[in-house]
């Protein structure tokens, strides 16, 4: 299984390192945009909003000015930026992986998303205590503002790796294209935001790519389709509560947008753990026993790749913000639909999981959708 992965790992590394070269930062400027991953917006690095805080940027979902980005851009920057898309989609495949093998080996979601989330902490925690990057100072009030909006951070990861271990892969990423639609709902019910009309109409074919994917999808299950909504729904309210708490505010010191997610994280460790407690209880440990006994895994094997699990869904966060915030709104666009695309299939080929035709065809429409709704919110906010 693992060796399949890293098949799939080099052939996903050599075609985002050569997209880069197609989506190099030799674009013109453009104005307002959103460049969002999972509802987190990567920094601007030079210049932000006026009328927002850098850190009310980094989780709306409708973000600020984007990089001017000029034509002076060197072959050492275009290869740098692929190194990036390369290292997102690595890490991403590899998360996948990792995540649904360890689900596979232990069942118990709520305990293995408290391991994931956790994991983080020992990736920022010595780069604060070292002095290499500057540790954010925070007040009471500065976290009760954070509280809302990491309680959405928690239900983005847990709903996402109930999907995950209750169905296929490929289903749960086939659902999650369809957050658009749930963020244009979140928008206009609690900011009475209105988009123009050609906006509305792609999502039509992400609500119908989705509802053929699941009606033919082999390995259909109600608790994926429902975990995986919860995880688009929790994505769309961070976005809106971000907006509506943290819009012109300045929370803390140090706050840029990678440690905004280092501290969404530890808050979100903190909230799963009695979460974990009260869903799962201490059942992992048997599970985990079980598993080690069956001969499958050994202690050490076991553990290491729940660690891999937490350090690659760490890692692909944290490159994403690297590479986003080299790339104009249309280059995000695309490699936001290529990494999804390489997701499900290397899902398909790491775990051999047949998908029906209808599925491939509902699929295809719905991702095909996430990029027109992209598109056209890019062309909105010019």
């Amino acid at each position: 299984m693992i060796s399949i992965a890293k098949k799939v790992a080099l052939v996903a590394l050599a075609a985002t390192s050569a997209s880069a070269f197609a989506f190099s930062p030799r674009a013109t400027s453009v104005g307002s945009t959103a460049k969002t991953f999972n509802g987190v917006v990567p920094p601007a690095s030079r210049q932000f909003s006026k009328t927002s805080s850098p850190t009310s940027l980094a989780l709306s979902s409708s973000g600020g000015d984007a990089v001017a980005e000029g034509e002076g851009s060197d072959m050492g920057e275009t290869l740098k930026v692929g190194s990036y898309f390369a290292l997102w989609y690595l890490f991403n495949i590899g998360y996948n992986i990792y995540n649904k093998q360890a689900l596979n080996a232990v069942a118990y979601p709520w305990t293995i998303a408290t391991i994931q989330m956790a994991t983080g902490i020992l990736y920022f925690v010595p780069l604060w205590l070292l002095g290499l990057r500057k540790a954010p100072k925070l007040s009471g009030d500065d976290l009760k503002t954070l509280l809302p909006i990491a309680l959405c951070h928690t239900g983005v990861h847990v709903g996402a790796v109930i999907a995950l271990g209750a169905g296929a892969v490929s289903f749960a990423h086939i659902v999650k294209a369809s957050e658009p639609v749930v963020t244009c709902a979140a928008n206009a019910l609690l900011l009475g935001e209105v988009l123009p009309m050609k906006v509305y109409a792609t999502l039509l074919p992400i609500i119908g790519g989705v509802a053929i994917a699941s009606m033919k999808e082999l390995s259909f299950t109600v608790l994926a389709l429902a975990a995986a909504m919860l995880s688009n729904v929790s994505s769309s309210l961070r976005g809106v509560l971000s907006k509506k708490t943290m819009s012109g505010k300045k929370i803390g010191e140090n706050l840029d947008a990678q440690n905004l997610y280092a501290v969404l994280t530890a808050m979100s460790t903190l909230i799963l753990i009695p979460l974990m407690l009260g869903v799962e209880g201490t059942g992992f440990l048997g599970a985990f026993k079980a598993a080690v006994d069956g001969g499958s895994f050994t202690n050490k094997s076991l553990s290491t790749l729940l660690l891999l699990s937490g350090a690659t869904y760490y890692l692909y966060n944290e490159v994403a913000f690297l590479a986003l915030g080299k790339v104009n709104p249309v280059t995000h666009a695309v490699g936001n639909t290529i990494k999804r695309v390489v997701i499900i299939v290397a899902s398909v080929v790491a775990f051999k999981t047949p998908m029906s035709t209808g599925s491939i065809i509902g699929s295809s429409i719905a991702i095909l959708g996430t990029l027109m709704y992209s598109l056209a919110m890019n062309s909105v906010k010019k």
